[in-house]
C-alpha cells in the first residue's frame, strides 16, 4: 500500500471522527464543498461528488438540528453510535471493554474532559487515523483494530445512517462513510 493511498485513509477516517463527533461549522462545509475530486468516475470519486455538493448547499444551523436529532435527542438520538450498542443492544458491555485494552496498548486513554465513551464511531475513526499515521509499528496493527473494533459493527451504523431520509446532511455522510468502509473492508480481506 502506497504512502499516499495510506495518508488518503488516514484522512478520510480524519473527516469522518471530525463529522461524526459534531456538526460541521459554515467553514469546514465550505472547505467541504472546495474540495476537487480527481477520479469523479469512481465508486469513491462520485461518493466525493456527492459529499462536496451537499455540503455546498447545507445550511450549518441545519445541519446541527440534524446532527442534535439524529445522535443527542433528549434522552438520545435517533442514532446510537457506540459499538457496544450496535453489538450487544446495550452501552458499556464486552465491545468497551476489549476496546479499552487495545487503547491501553497504544498508549491511549479516554480524557477527563470527555464524556463520550470510547466506543464512538468518531473516537474509533480517530483512533484509526492515528494508527495509519503512527510512526514505527503500532502494537495493534490497522488491520487488527478494524477487524476487532469496527468491522463487527461500522457498516450496520454507516447503513443505518443512510437511509435517514430527514437527515439530507447525514444520510449523504451515511452513504460516503459505507462506501469508504466497503473499500477498508476490501484492504483488510
Amino acid at each position: 500500500m502506497s504512502d499516499e493511498n495510506t495518508l488518503w485513509r488516514s484522512q478520510t477516517y480524519a473527516l469522518l471522527a471530525r463529522l461524526l463527533s459534531a456538526a460541521p461549522d459554515q467553514e469546514l462545509l465550505e472547505n467541504l464543498a472546495a474540495i476537487e475530486v480527481n477520479e469523479p468516475e469512481s465508486p469513491m470519486g462520485k461518493l466525493w461528488l456527492q459529499l462536496t455538493a451537499i455540503a455546498g448547499k447545507s445550511d450549518p444551523q441545519d445541519v446541527n438540528e440534524q446532527y442534535q436529532r439524529l445522535f443527542i435527542g433528549v434522552t438520545h438520538g435517533e442514532l446510537i453510535p457506540y459499538s457496544s450498542y450496535y453489538q450487544t443492544g446495550f452501552l458499556m458491555e464486552e465491545p468497551l471493554a476489549e476496546l479499552r485494552t487495545d487503547l491501553a496498548k497504544l498508549g491511549l486513554e479516554r480524557q477527563e474532559d470527555t464524556a463520550e465513551p470510547e466506543d464512538h464511531i468518531a473516537a474509533e475513526c480517530d483512533v484509526m487515523r492515528m494508527i495509519l499515521t503512527a510512526e514505527g509499528t503500532p502494537i495493534v496493527s490497522d488491520e487488527e483494530f478494524f477487524k476487532r473494533h469496527l468491522s463487527p459493527w461500522v457498516n450496520d451504523f454507516f447503513n443505518d445512517l443512510k437511509n435517514k431520509n430527514t437527515a439530507e446532511f447525514y444520510r449523504v455522510i451515511g452513504q460516503f462513510g459505507a462506501g469508504f468502509i466497503s473499500l477498508e473492508s476490501s484492504v483488510y480481506r
